[in-house]
Parts: structure tokens; C-alpha cells; sequence
């Protein structure tokens, strides 16, 4: 494991350094105007020769090459170069609100596995049951269902009709006071809404493989020796059936990024999100350059974790042919 951990870490590297010179180089063809961006709505009335100005002290006048060496040479030492549009320096950027989202996606994602698992063992006893059918037809309906639609959707019932929770932000009307009941009440509809957008996913794998595990034999031996059918169940198709679940965890990074992205927007979560929207429009490209470095290496983070648990729960796994 310490192995194959040292060789996804080192191929992390090109991977990761290709992903910002592609980024530097999609900025460079946007349309968009990195100096209008920067004067904001200043830079509607601006003559061509103060905006030209601007972007030669930006430097969006220089090839994208040489702007992409220079911000990785940077990088590497730690110096992630300042967001023209934040302004401030791209550490902070980040700092001030990767902690809000990791807290998001973390509940979220606890709540999915738990919620997906629950839901999966229950619909897996009795395949094709009127339960089973429930479970199965909500999923596929919660799949199709795109977050922003299901964020719309909890803010209307919970936050407008019953008015139970929040409509989103961080505290309450009139208050820049961050209290943890505060953050807790925020924090449950869009954990909520993100959650459910991720749990199709693992009631459907859970589903299968604790279904398919229960027909095979070493079960059926276990149920002939006379034992309890919850420990059947628990003890021996579980353990089998979760096997598979262990490679979605790191298949289902990308959308969590993605779903989060777009939860955060909705409700106004101070997280990456709004950085992210602001960093594309503006053609920011420190900024840009690192949001998508942490979200490259998110999903090679979240790969790796989910070999190493496959191959923690499972000790035939070759990691060397990994």
C-alpha cells in the first residue's frame, strides 16, 4: 500500500502541472476581458488606452506560456500569486473558505453513505418487494434530479412554506455573529440537498452487491447453520456487498466537487463557490490555477483512499498491479 500510495503521489505531480497549463491556456481563449473585469463598472466608460494599461499591469498581454511558468515556479515555493478580482493574495483566497466547504461536503457526503447504505440492505432483502420497488424508483428519480433543482425545491417547502430552517448564508438576518447553532441550522438543508444528490448513487450499489452477495454460497451455508438471518445479513453480505461501494467513493468525488459547486451557489454558502464563478468570469488566473490544482487533486486524493480501503477490506487485492 505504501507503494502504490508513493506512485499515485508521484504521478500526481505531471498530472497536476498539466491540468494548469490547460487551464491557463482555456483562460487564454475566453472571451472575456480580464481588465473590463477588473475595473469592474469602472471599465464601461474607460477609454482603450487606460484598459490597455490595466491589462499590460495585469499582464494578460503576455503569452499564456510564459504567464503559466511563472505562476507554477511561484507555486511551487508556496507563493500562489494574488487574485486581481479578490483582491488579495489566492492563499487567503482559499483559506478563508475551504474550510466552510470541506465542512459541507464532508456532512453531506457521511450523510449519503449512511442514508445509501440503510436504504440499499433494506431494499436488497427482498428483491423486488414493494419496498425494494420504492427504494429503487426514488433513486433513479433522485439521479436524474439536478442539485440546483433540488436546493430551489428544499428552499421553497423548508425555508419559504413552512419556514423550519434558513433560506441560506451563514447567520441570521442583521447579524455577522458566526455562532456553531447558527452554522448548524444553515448547514442543514444544503448538506441535506447535497447529500440526497449524492445518494441515488450508493443505495443502487449497496442494493446490488448485499443482493447479489446473499445468493452466493458461503451465505446460504450461514443461513443453513442456523444463524440469525440479521447477522446473515450484517455480518456476512454486507461485509461482501460494500466491496463495491469502496471504488464509488472515489468515482463519486468529481460530482461531489461539482454538486457542491452549485449548493453553495444556491444557498449562498460561503465556500469556494463563489471564488470558483468569480475566478472563470474574470479570467483570474492565479486564482483559477489553484482552485483547479485543489479539485485535480481532490479527485487523485479520493481515488487513492478508495484503492487503499478496497484493499484494506480485502486483502487479495494485488495493489502492485494497481
Amino acid at each position: 500500500m505504501a507503494r502504490l500510495a508513493g506512485r499515485r503521489l508521484l504521478a500526481a505531480v505531471p498530472v497536476l502541472a498539466a491540468v494548469t497549463f490547460l487551464v491557463f491556456a482555456i483562460a487564454a481563449a475566453s472571451p472575456f476581458d480580464p481588465a473590463k473585469a477588473y475595473a469592474g463598472t469602472a471599465g464601461l466608460g474607460a477609454r482603450q488606452g487606460v484598459l490597455d494599461q490595466l491589462r499590460d499591469n495585469l499582464g494578460a498581454d503576455r503569452p499564456f506560456v510564459s504567464r503559466w511558468w511563472e505562476w507554477l515556479s511561484a507555486a511551487v515555493t508556496g507563493d500562489l500569486g494574488d487574485s486581481a478580482v479578490m483582491r488579495q493574495p489566492v492563499a487567503e483566497v482559499i483559506g478563508e473558505r475551504i474550510g466552510w466547504s470541506l465542512l459541507l461536503c464532508s456532512v453531506a457526503f457521511a450523510l449519503a453513505v449512511a442514508a445509501g447504505t440503510a436504504l440499499g440492505v433494506l431494499a436488497a432483502r427482498r428483491r423486488g418487494g414493494p419496498l425494494d420497488r420504492t427504494v429503487t424508483s426514488l433513486a433513479y428519480t433522485l439521479e436524474a434530479a439536478p442539485p440546483f433543482w433540488l436546493g430551489l425545491l428544499a428552499i421553497w417547502l423548508f425555508a419559504l412554506k413552512a419556514g423550519a430552517l434558513p433560506a441560506g448564508g451563514l447567520t441570521g438576518t442583521g447579524s455577522d455573529t458566526v455562532t456553531a447553532a447558527a452554522v448548524t441550522s444553515h448547514l442543514i438543508l444544503p448538506a441535506a440537498v447535497l447529500a440526497v444528490s449524492q445518494l441515488p448513487w450508493f443505495v443502487l450499489y449497496v442494493r446490488q452487491g448485499v443482493g447479489d452477495a446473499l445468493e452466493e454460497d458461503p451465505v446460504r451455508g450461514a443461513r443453513a447453520r442456523g444463524l440469525r438471518e440479521r447477522t446473515v445479513l450484517l455480518g456476512h453480505a454486507l461485509r461482501c456487498g460494500l466491496l463495491p461501494v469502496l471504488t464509488l467513493i472515489g468515482s463519486r468525488v468529481p460530482e461531489l466537487i461539482t454538486g457542491a459547486l452549485l449548493v453553495e451557489t444556491v444557498f449562498s454558502w460561503p465556500g469556494i463557490a463563489s471564488a470558483t464563478v468569480e475566478a472563470a468570469t474574470s479570467v483570474d488566473f492565479p486564482l483559477l490555477a489553484a482552485l483547479t490544482v485543489l479539485a485535480t487533486a481532490a479527485v487523485l486524493l479520493g481515488n487513492l483512499i478508495s484503492d487503499l480501503l478496497y484493499g484494506l477490506a480485502d486483502p487479495r487485492v494485488a495493489h502492485d498491479g494497481m
